[in-house]
């Protein structure tokens, strides 16, 4: 049986739900967690709000093999993200001695005071294990199956870089494309007929528009190359019908 891993993703801040920042961080996880044979089965956008934080952070921890958030872990007041997941696995969030001298360091070879703000970069829940930051050295950290990362786009993308190495990836999904030159409405019934017929597949259908005509991209996908075929000779088949009925 083909084997199945899944992820979730927590975006934290009241900036992404205000509009005041656009994410860019959903699409790069989707991408790399499909090249490497996760399913991303569910994203979620919370408040900086604790209560928020914690009940998300223990809903999908629970349900996904892997959880990534992003946001939150920087030196202001609001970054709480820390603070939160440590409360979700019920230890103390301290300074970690690692994270703290990386920090002190970083700070003290560029001669910048290493403020009490700047000091809250090395908080993470007691027993968690720092990720890497080679953009800008304040680490994120693992715990449990909950990856805590930074909101800054770069530096998100630097620090999965380094934890994707340490994920046990799935069987990757295969996919093919099927043009259709009719609209939903018309292939519907008969699409979902093949679904049924093809359980070990997920066919998707994206309606199209262009120079006033409408079609339909359809995409099956599949974790074997049979399963993958199987359903595909069906779609192309029901689609040339179609055609032919004119």
């Amino acid at each position: 049986m083909p084997e199945i891993v899944t992820a979730a993703m927590l975006v934290i801040g009241d900036e992404i739900l205000s509009g005041r920042t656009k994410d860019k961080n959903i699409g790069h996880l989707a991408d790399i967690m499909t090249a490497i044979g996760i399913d991303l089965k569910e994203v979620r956008i919370v408040p900086d709000e604790e209560d928020e934080i914690v009940v998300a952070v223990n809903a999908v921890r629970a349900r996904y093999t892997y959880v990534f958030t992003t946001g939150g872990i920087g030196p202001t007041h609001d970054d709480i993200t820390a603070d939160s997941i440590a409360k979700a696995f019920g230890v103390p969030c301290e300074y970690d001695a690692k994270a703290y001298a990386l920090l002190e360091a970083s700070y003290a070879g560029r001669g910048i005071e290493f403020t009490e703000a700047r000091k809250r970069m090395a908080r993470m829940p007691r027993g968690a294990d720092l990720i890497d930051n080679p953009v800008s050295v304040a680490p994120g950290f693992r715990i449990g199956n909950v990856h805590v990362m930074a909101g800054v786009p770069s530096i998100f993308q630097a620090m999965l870089d380094n934890v994707v190495p340490t994920l046990k990836a799935g069987t990757k999904m295969l996919s093919a494309t099927v043009h259709c030159p009719f609209g939903e409405g018309l292939i519907g019934g008969p699409l979902a007929d093949i679904q049924k017929a093809h359980p070990d597949t997920i066919i998707g259908s994206y309606p199209k528009y262009g120079d006033g005509k409408f079609w339909t991209e359809l995409v099956v996908r599949a974790r074997s190359e049979e399963a993958l075929e199987a359903a595909r000779k069906d779609v192309e088949a029901m689609v040339a019908g179609f055609v032919k009925a004119g």
